[in-house]
């Protein structure tokens, strides 16, 4: 069972993989509207799989069905694995890991799909810091293959192996990453971004 926190976007792709790869997945939201807008949007999303003729619709119909849209964090509990997406804010993901831990079980491993918060602060908030760690996807998640997994300090090696050979059934493409700003593709792109800037400040170019 997959717990995905967040029903935006990103979360909601996450939740999409995680059926698609035959997994009961729980998506949690606190607004009923976003959760509702979460549901038809997955439908428009499967139905133009259909379409397109990669999915059957009994698939398609499948995936849908392994998808729980929850409002009640209570109903997260027993997941294997719990997965946040929400706004990137350290305190919000703080204060929402604290809660986490309260249901989840011992063996469930906690991830943030944050892409540039550190992985050690956030973990800082649990009293069993060692089973988190950074499981960060890229929008939009069904179609981006890399996924960089990253250890905090307190983060054990099970859990990173754990977490990693998860990522790996998925289909995905995973890299070990340091805890450090902006990861691998965020620290690569930054710089280019600056250097497009300096190129027109120069005339360079248009």
């Amino acid at each position: 069972k997959i717990a995905v926190i967040g029903s935006g976007s990103m979360g909601a792709g996450i939740a999409q993989v995680a059926a698609t790869a035959g997994h009961d997945v729980c998506l949690f939201d606190n607004s009923r509207e976003a959760l509702e807008i979460a549901s038809g949007k997955l439908t428009k999303i499967l139905d133009r799989q259909v379409q397109k003729e990669r999915l059957t619709r009994k698939e398609a119909d499948a995936i849908h069905a392994r998808i729980e849209f929850c409002n009640n964090l209570e109903d997260l509990a027993g997941a294997d694995l719990m997965i946040e997406a929400i706004v990137e804010n350290l305190d919000a993901k703080r204060n929402l890991f604290s809660h986490l831990e309260l249901i989840a079980d011992d063996t469930t491993i906690l991830a943030t799909n944050t892409s540039s918060l550190s992985i050690a602060k956030i973990a800082a908030a649990c009293t069993k810091p060692h089973r988190l760690l950074g499981i960060h996807f890229f929008n939009p998640a069904p179609l981006m293959p890399l996924v960089e997994i990253i250890p905090a300090v307190q983060t054990s090696g099970d859990a990173l192996v754990e977490a990693r050979n998860l990522i790996d059934s998925w289909g995905k493409v995973t890299v070990i990453a340091k805890d450090t700003p902006g990861f691998i593709v965020n620290r690569v792109a930054r710089p280019f971004y600056g250097e497009a800037l300096r190129i027109l400040e120069e005339g360079i170019a248009d």
